[in-house]
């Protein structure tokens, strides 16, 4: 998805959309979204609620996130509160961050069952590679 010419599009706080989105720009969105969400940078605010999937190149979430989330570029801000499994190329997630899921790179999904690397207190599956180690960060 590419973002021509910078260009990007807003959902305000007054704003609630029952159904999929797909946006070739980039997205902010600090109203209330039920569907799935494709764009290729997603901004979520602090008082935002997603209830579905997303796909795009980054985000940076500061709200509530119901569903699966795949991003290459993710930055999960303190005030986010996330209910599924994430998949990420380089993840960043600020410290009082609450995630009620697993995570995996993305390379991760195509592997058979029991292949992908867990989060909290579950022991990875598969040790994490150095590689995987310089991408994974948490924010102080």
């Amino acid at each position: 998805m590419a973002n021509p010419g910078g260009t990007f599009s807003v959902i305000g706080p007054d704003v609630t959309i029952k159904g999929d989105i797909e946006a070739s720009v980039d997205l902010h969105v600090d109203g209330k979204v039920t569907g799935n969400l494709a764009c290729a940078s997603l901004v979520q605010g602090e008082t935002s609620r997603i209830e579905g999937e997303i796909k795009a190149e980054s985000a940076r979430l500061s709200g509530e996130v119901q569903g699966t989330i795949e991003v290459r570029d993710l930055v999960v801000l303190k005030s986010a509160k996330i209910h599924g499994d994430v998949s990420y190329d380089t993840l960043t997630i600020e410290q009082g961050a609450s995630v009620d899921g697993r995570f995996a790179p993305l390379r991760a999904k195509a592997a058979p069952s029991g292949q992908t690397i867990k989060a909290g207190g579950d022991k990875p599956a598969t040790p994490m590679s150095a590689e995987e180690q310089r991408r994974l960060s948490l924010a102080g």
